[in-house]
């Protein structure tokens, strides 16, 4: 990770707070523990809110190609250096809370779907919808990875029973700052595509 990249995240996270999780990037060890479970099969891959991405280019060291990933990020301060370091990638200019709505991902099925978002800051309302969205586009055996800096699943129990969801924690690292767990949110009864993949 450049020192760019930290300076680019501290100063997006001086401007807005509430919206950037963290004062940095996060840590490679935790891009490979909140990715550790996807592989080339996975594909193709949402991502939503890279960041300077670091997990997106754990993504593609995981062997996923750099066109089976779609972005979705709306912090200008990110976008120009997404397109310039994943080019073949598919980046959307957009509040996640739109993606239930958006042209782009109306048809698409995803096999895997990579959080950096701030879950806690959002509405519970908005956060149930945005996890209702995120399944629309899952396939059947898909995950949705979400790291948290929290002692439990940044998804409310109650939202998960809803929506027939289940949270299991993957992981955690101390090489991180803060430190951070990984929770895999699947569907209830459903063998994700995890059970079948290779754990490094």
């Amino acid at each position: 990770m450049s020192n760019a990249d930290r300076s680019k995240f501290f100063r997006a996270w001086l401007r807005k707070p509430l919206r950037i999780a963290s004062v940095t990037p996060s840590s490679a060890a935790l891009a490979a523990l909140i990715t550790r479970e996807i592989t080339a099969s996975s594909a193709p891959v949402l991502e939503l809110g890279p960041g300077t991405g670091v997990f997106t280019q754990a993504l593609v060291a995981r062997g996923v190609a750099e066109n089976d990933i779609t972005l979705v990020e709306r912090e200008e301060t990110f976008l120009g250096h997404l397109q310039q370091r994943f080019p073949q990638a598919g980046l959307l200019a957009i509040d996640v809370r739109d993606i239930g709505c958006a042209d782009a991902l109306r048809h698409r099925r995803f096999g895997a779907i990579v959080s950096g978002l701030p879950l806690p800051n959002l509405r519970r309302d908005d956060l149930y919808q945005l996890i209702a969205d995120c399944f629309e586009r899952l396939t059947q055996g898909g995950s949705f990875y979400q790291f948290t800096y929290g002692p439990k699943c940044p998804v409310p129990q109650v939202t998960l029973r809803a929506l027939g969801l289940r949270s299991d924690k993957i992981g955690w690292t101390v090489r991180n700052f803060p430190p951070a767990a990984v929770y895999r949110i699947s569907r209830r009864g459903c063998r994700v595509a995890a059970d079948d993949a290779a754990m490094p």
